[in-house]
């Protein structure tokens, strides 16, 4: 072969491998090309799941808290409901606290105020400061009926200018025992609380 045909298979040869070279690498990378589209779209679909998830959880987390903010919400409500409506119990109640003057037993319940006091303060000298009607009461028979029941001396102080019932001191005024009917509302009232709400709602006790 001459010269000039050993160039031209050569250049041939060489023209031919570059083809079949390039045609490889174009394969490898249509291959490459898809592992990388596919890997994308895998991690695409992650991402979207991994987001889809994360909103759900955003949205139970938030309904949630809506849910328990308004629970909170309805129990505050109903607790401000109930106090209103035990302070106005109460309220009318120490407003017709006076009213127990009228009673039948009134006499009998002033004896038990005044004997408990009495215990309660341990001295055997002690006074006895009513409202004018409890007075009244105390001066005409009654506290003749308890100093019959105390071994000690029993007098009557100025009447009270406010409250129903009695308060009990010693002579010197250092000790005394408040038995006035709205004290012992006051004092019971936190007992009396939960109960008389049942009363309210119609439930039994």
């Amino acid at each position: 072969m001459t010269t000039d045909e050993n160039i031209e298979r050569l250049s041939r040869d060489i023209l031919q491998q570059a083809q079949s070279e390039a045609d490889q690498l174009i394969v490898e990378a249509k291959g490459k090309g898809e592992q990388i589209k596919k890997h994308a779209v895998e991690e695409a679909a992650a991402e979207r799941m991994r987001i889809l998830n994360q909103a759900k959880r955003d949205a139970d987390r938030i309904r949630s808290q809506a849910v328990a903010t308004t629970q909170l919400k309805a129990r505050t409500q109903k607790l401000e409901a109930r106090e209103k409506l035990l302070t106005e119990v109460f309220a009318t109640s120490m407003e017709k606290l006076a009213s127990v003057q009228q009673w039948s037993d009134y006499e009998a319940i002033v004896e038990k105020l005044a004997l408990e006091a009495i215990e309660q303060i341990g001295s055997k000298k002690l006074i006895i400061h009513a409202d004018k009607f409890t007075k009244k009461l105390l001066a005409d028979s009654l506290l003749k009926k308890i100093k019959e029941k105390f071994a000690g001396t029993i007098e009557l102080g100025d009447p009270l200018e406010k409250g129903t019932g009695l308060i009990v001191t010693t002579e010197d005024g250092h000790l005394n025992f408040d038995n006035l009917l709205e004290t012992r509302m006051t004092r019971l009232e936190n007992d009396l609380r939960s109960p008389v709400y049942h009363l309210l709602m119609g439930e039994s006790l």
